[in-house]
């Protein structure tokens, strides 16, 4: 784990690299050009705070998601229910996603608190944000079936706060997902800490669903964006209260 103080070599490393990197990838349709920069801004953050493998995970997210998000593109553009840009991330969509990881991140990196804890919270932010994709994307092209989260109401497909078999199962996975792929790596250190991420990913995003089902629609602030970061958010502090609480 990098040592608790924010500035040093290792930001002149990841300023480097995700310039690089940024420029060679620039004209790929996974980001938009201004998306591109602000991931950029984020890589920098996370591999200056945590290393390679707290970037590696983002960047993981980010190809796992966008290819859900073009499974059945064709079949939800005609609905009217795809992302918009064909899926291209912009620079809302980068922070909505990736805010709350940001922010655990630069807390380690300072010093403050249990880095366990904090990573632990940092892991459930993407875990949550990729079996919210995983969950919205199959379930918007596959779910047969959707109902409305708050009263199980038969719903249109694409409803927000609507869920279906076929996209909860999707979110587990994608939950599953990235919690393999950070165990993999060691950035969670424990089949317990495992358990624990991908667990919490599921129940956030159900809770993301909730507030689609009773809040989204009736104030304009609570853009997609903003109900993402308040999902991921929401992710990071569950499976971090529960950690203190099982002192895993």
């Amino acid at each position: 784990m990098p040592t608790p103080y924010l500035f040093d070599s290792q930001w002149i490393y990841a300023f480097i690299l995700n310039s690089i990197l940024i420029t060679i990838s620039r004209k790929s349709p996974l980001l938009t050009r201004s998306g591109w920069i602000h991931a950029g801004a984020l890589g920098t953050i996370l591999w200056g705070c945590l290393g390679w493998k707290g970037w590696i995970s983002v960047v993981i997210y980010l190809i796992f998601g966008s290819f859900v998000t073009r499974l059945g593109l064709a079949y939800k553009q005609r609905a009217g229910i795809a992302e918009k840009r064909g899926g291209s991330r912009g620079p809302e969509n980068v922070w909505g996603s990736a805010a709350t990881g940001a922010v655990l991140a630069l807390i380690l990196r300072s010093g403050i608190g249990s880095p366990d804890l904090l990573v632990v919270g940092f892991a459930a932010s993407f875990s949550a944000k990729l079996a919210d994709t995983f969950g919205s994307e199959i379930g918007k092209r596959w779910g047969t079936n959707a109902y409305l989260i708050t009263s199980l109401r038969p719903v249109a497909v694409g409803t927000d706060g609507a869920i279906s078999i076929e996209g909860t199962l999707a979110s587990f996975i994608g939950s599953l997902l990235m919690s393999i792929f950070m165990l993999s790596i060691s950035l969670l250190n424990s089949f317990n800490e495992f358990v624990l991420v991908a667990l919490v990913g599921l129940i956030a995003t159900l809770f993301e669903s909730y507030l689609g089902a009773i809040v989204q629609n009736k104030y304009k602030i609570l853009t997609n964006e903003v109900v993402n970061f308040i999902q991921t958010a929401f992710s990071a502090c569950l499976a971090m209260f529960i950690y203190i609480g099982f002192t895993f």
